[in-house]
């Protein structure tokens, strides 16, 4: 049966509508008035209420009060097993545990009463999944510097009602989070419910999941889906219940709306004040709230943005319309069960490789730079090199102990065109390592500073980025900013001091007639620039010289926890690629998102380490390689790579 076809939309039904969420909620006491008015505020804002005709009722009240905000650490902790604790909170449909597992504790084997996920927020498991064990994990976010990057992983599995469950810990312990529907009887007895049935009924009309039952996924390789402008989710779906992982934008707002579907919002990370019928209350991490069906809500988000978990019972089929759509987009670009796939880790295999840069495919190889860096990013030229690799993951050297490059571009008679970033300058190099000649290296009298990433165009001009990242205290020049070289070799300063606090990664339009560029860093305290670019990528005119003009906001890039939570603006944004179609690849701290040739974000290719920078290659330019510290990552996609060959 289509979902819709037993949801029926009429101004009428308010009345019913509101009679059935109060004796569906008549267990958890609402006030008498709050009937009457979320009927008023529905009228007062024009919204339409829907009714999911073929629910099952249940007996057993939640223990969330409806529209009140309650924190988890104010919720008894239960003991499900020896060594195993939980937070239990429940709706009508859906039972929601964070589970605190001692180290090699167990859950004992059972067949499953109800639909289960489980997620593991820290630590690691050994889940039977099919009648074998299944190791689960999950990783921090490492604050990126010299030698770390880590980015996060939080592995869950979808397991169907009547399956085999069973773990036990690792020895480090583990936290999880569990998702049931419907209702488990043993938990609530446990968590000292009486009065219980003896069977909780289930939906009878279900979706169709999002997820294969069985099989362990990675939270973090799910594609982001706007929900609204300011709201993007991965989304998770069983047949009866929905997980979204929300993330909403700072100072954002969500206005009034309802929806037929049971809503539970648990927040993870940052603050909000949830409106709830026509008032307000704050939320910030570990806070829960129940939404009954149709109950007028919204919320404001605080200057640090807000994550949540939000659960629907029953699943929303409309949210999967729109995953669909997010999955079409994606998969155009991206093959369906398409992962990157490694190349090179440079800590098994000689020469080792340390803080990877600036790739780019010429004459069937893989340019790139080997930086060193030590944690704190204090560079050494003396142990960096530039690096040769052949798809077939071999490498070598063609240049060691001499310069610390990072930005390489193909240039003329197979050469490349180099950013000696320590050594400040820009240099034609062959590919044997040999410097032909310097084609940058002052302006306006003055030694330029640290050159980064570099762009010809098709005149045989070149753009390149300088953020003054080198080790000199003093700097030569004035302030961060972008250049341009004629052909004739003429230096031009096209984005003035410091309008950017990092300008990092350039990239020009197939057609010449646009270039991009990103910023890295903006907004903290521990950075000596504040600019108004933000975490955008910003599109400019080019002109008939090579300068710039009618600068404005492309894309917007998402920014990390960590970042929002300094209120920060670091993307990290790094290394970019384009594709003939004009699709934009960007290396960031999150991962390597991808918009369209108008901006639009279309999807996040997810890397167990911070992107750094990245390049079409392979005959037929459709190879995504990614560097990422001492790693190369390969990834196939469905698009033809663009490359300036002169």
């Amino acid at each position: 049966m289509n979902p819709f076809n037993r949801i029926t939309f009429s101004r009428s039904l308010i009345a019913l509508s509101l009679f059935a969420i109060t004796q569906c909620t008549s267990t958890s006491a609402p006030e008498p008035a709050w009937g009457k008015k979320n009927a008023e505020l529905i009228s007062k804002y024009n919204l339409n209420v829907r009714e999911i005709s073929d629910l099952p009722k249940t007996t057993v009240a939640s223990n969330l009060d409806p529209a009140m905000v309650k924190s988890l650490n104010n919720v008894d902790s239960t003991e499900l097993y020896p060594g195993v604790n939980a937070k239990l909170f429940w709706g009508t449909g859906t039972m929601v545990g964070v589970l605190q597992l001692a180290p090699n504790a167990t859950i004992p084997e059972e067949v499953l009463t109800a639909d289960r996920f489980v997620f593991v927020l820290e630590g690691s498991i050994n889940q039977l999944i099919k009648g074998a064990p299944v190791a689960m994990t999950s990783r921090k976010r490492e604050e990126p510097d010299g030698i770390h990057g880590a980015t996060p992983k939080t592995d869950f599995v979808y397991l169907e009602k009547g399956t085999k469950n069973g773990l036990t810990a690792g020895p480090d312990g583990a936290k999880l989070l569990e998702v049931y529907s419907p209702l488990r009887l043993d938990y609530l007895k446990k968590a000292g419910v009486s009065n219980l049935p003896k069977e909780m009924p289930d939906v009878a009309t279900t979706q169709t999941p999002n997820v294969v039952p069985g099989k362990v996924y990675d939270l973090y390789d799910l594609q982001l889906t706007e929900l609204t402008a300011v709201g993007y989710s991965r989304l998770v779906s069983g047949k009866n219940t929905q997980l979204s992982f929300i993330l909403m934008e700072p100072n954002s707002l969500f206005p009034h709306h309802i929806h037929p579907e049971e809503q539970m919002m648990f927040v993870l990370r940052g603050t909000c004040n949830e409106i709830l019928l026509d008032g307000e209350q704050g939320m910030k991490t570990n806070d829960v709230v129940r939404i009954p069906a149709n109950l007028v809500h919204g919320a404001k988000m605080s200057d640090v943005g807000c994550d949540a978990l939000d659960i629907f019972w029953p699943a929303r089929a409309d949210y999967l319309d729109k995953e669909k759509a997010r999955m079409s987009a994606y998969r155009s670009i991206i093959p369906e069960g398409v992962k990157p796939e490694i190349v090179v880790d440079g800590k098994k295999t000689k020469p080792e490789l340390n803080f990877s840069e600036g790739p780019k495919w010429m004459n069937g190889k893989v340019y790139f730079s080997n930086m060193y860096f030590d944690q704190n990013w204090g560079a050494n030229p003396a142990k960096s090199s530039t690096v040769e690799l052949d798809p077939n993951g071999s490498y070598r050297n063609i240049t060691a102990g001499k310069m610390q490059t990072n930005g390489l571009y193909p240039y003329k008679n197979g050469n490349l065109i180099v950013c000696d970033m320590m050594g400040h300058r820009v240099v034609e190099m062959t590919t044997k390592g040999d410097v032909v000649r310097v084609l940058a290296d002052k302006y306006d009298g003055k030694s330029i500073d640290g050159p980064n990433d570099v762009i010809t165009d098709a005149k045989g001009g070149f753009y390149f980025t300088d953020p003054q990242f080198t080790m000199e205290a003093k700097k030569f020049q004035p302030g961060r900013a972008v250049y341009y070289v004629s052909p004739a070799g003429k230096i031009t300063r096209v984005v003035q001091p410091n309008e950017f606090a990092m300008p990092n990664g350039i990239v020009l339009s197939p057609d010449g007639k646009t270039l991009y560029i990103n910023n890295c860093y903006d907004d903290e305290s521990w950075y000596p620039v504040k600019s108004e670019k933000d975490n955008f990528i910003w599109a400019y005119d080019v002109n008939a010289d090579g300068t710039i003009a009618n600068g404005r906001k492309f894309s917007k890039l998402f920014l990390t926890p960590n970042v929002l939570d300094r209120k920060g603006k670091s993307s990290s944004a790094d290394g970019m690629a384009i594709d003939k179609l004009g699709n934009l690849y960007v290396c960031t701290y999150y991962g390597v998102q991808i918009f369209n040739n108008k901006g639009q974000f279309v999807g996040m290719i997810n890397l167990p380490s911070f992107p750094v920078s990245l390049c079409f290659g392979d005959p037929d330019m459709k190879t995504l390689y990614i560097v990422s510290y001492s790693k190369v990552f390969k990834i196939r996609t469905n698009m033809e790579g663009f490359v300036q060959y002169l």
